[in-house]
């Protein structure tokens, strides 16, 4: 924990934002009714900072709270570092509900068109380093 993090304060039951799940909040500007914050108690800045068993509960919960929402259609999203709109630097996903066209996440899609060759390469890069 960092005593200065947000995240870590609303975990410690110190900076209750609103009722909470276990692990989870809701934030201060949501994007939709229903937008959902879920915080790994673990203090790390980025994804590859936080502990594998750490991670483990965390997808289940967004599952539940999805559920728990009735949100039809929905994003999980979770941001690492300022280029990517990582705000908080303590990692955290949000589930968004996406009721319509104008309400939730908007996303703009840059799709890029890759040779074979060079996708095979970063298979076997990405592979060799895990």
């Amino acid at each position: 924990m960092a005593a200065n993090c947000i995240f870590c304060k609303i975990i410690k039951g110190r900076r209750p934002l609103a009722e909470q799940f276990p692990k989870a909040d809701y934030p201060i500007n949501p994007l939709s009714y229903g937008h959902t914050l879920i915080i790994p108690k673990h203090h790390g800045a980025k994804l590859t900072d936080i502990p594998e068993e750490h991670l483990t509960e965390l997808l289940p919960i967004a599952s539940r709270i999805a559920k728990a929402s009735g949100a039809e259609n929905y994003n999980v999203l979770q941001n690492n570092g300022r280029l990517a709109h990582q705000e908080v630097d303590h990692v955290h996903f949000h589930l968004i509900p996406k009721p319509n066209e104008t309400e939730g996440l908007g996303i703009k899609w840059p799709m890029q068109q890759m040779e074979k060759d060079r996708l095979q390469k970063l298979v076997e890069e990405i592979k060799s380093k895990m």
